[in-house]
């Protein structure tokens, strides 16, 4: 049992605020004792006003502002550093479109306890293992997605099925394990990089079966080009491969509380 002061929940958005109200309060629902990072891209229809606003009278809830849309490896990032600084246990990330339904959370959390007998590092809601599933996708986006996660796990050798869902639960003290200066995604090619990146450095992954259901509600923001720039960045890994893999040592990971003013209130 986690306690308060423990879960980081992040999610990055762009244009999201008449989903926040009702995924705010769903987050809170299924667990009370996280805290709730919005990583907002300077979104045009007030979703970063939204959360300041709501966060004077939400003591769990706070805003991370950045100047632009800027991609959502990026944004990534960003929450897990704040996680690391912050001094969290766990980091959750999700979309906040509802196409990773808040009910999966305690799953997921619960999900790190265990990865064959031992204590998982990463624990992926995942599509593609039994009991997962996805609701509203035509045939050539169901296509894309397997096809674009068995080129990741052979060319990356990668152990989890579903590589490429943003659905996950990171162990923070493995976060700081990672060299984020050379991560080459700032887009979707990200959730692959990462696992590739974590797995070098000898993490262990859990996956939880979830039904994702496509967005009902505003726009998607992948494009047929970020798509093509992930496959040639997946390549690029790939060729790391050969090279030992490099991250913070254990001596050099940022203790707990050591930012100047601890966690925010």
């Amino acid at each position: 049992m986690t306690q308060a002061g423990e879960v980081l929940v992040t999610v990055a958005t762009y244009n999201e605020r008449d989903n926040l109200p009702e995924l705010v309060a769903e987050i809170f629902r299924q667990l009370p004792q996280a805290d709730l990072l919005v990583v907002d891209d300077n979104s045009p229809d007030g979703t970063g006003a939204w959360c300041d606003e709501h966060a004077r009278d939400e003591p769990r809830l706070r805003c991370l502002h950045r100047r632009g849309k800027l991609g959502l490896g990026t944004a990534t990032i960003a929450a897990m550093k704040y996680a690391i600084e912050h001094g969290y246990r766990y980091m959750i990330n999700m979309d906040a479109d509802f196409s990773h339904p808040p009910q999966y959370l305690p799953a997921l959390l619960a999900g790190m306890a265990s990865a064959d007998g031992h204590a998982a590092d990463v624990a992926i809601g995942s599509r593609y293992v039994p009991g997962g599933a996805i609701e509203g996708w035509p045939p050539l986006r169901h296509c894309m997605s397997r096809g674009v996660n068995l080129y990741a796990r052979w060319l990356l050798g990668l152990k989890a099925r579903d590589c490429s869902g943003a659905y996950r639960c990171y162990r923070v003290e493995r976060l700081r394990q990672l060299d984020f200066d050379q991560i080459l995604s700032t887009g979707y090619s990200f959730q692959e990089e990462v696992l590739f990146h974590l797995q070098r450095l000898g993490c262990r992954f859990a996956e939880i079966p979830i039904v994702f259901v496509d967005r009902k509600r505003g726009q998607s923001k992948i494009n047929l080009r970020e798509a093509f720039r992930a496959l040639g960045i997946i390549f690029l890994l790939a060729m790391r491969r050969l090279r030992p893999a490099r991250g913070r040592s254990a001596s050099a990971a940022t203790p707990r509380g050591s930012d100047a003013g601890g966690r925010p209130g």
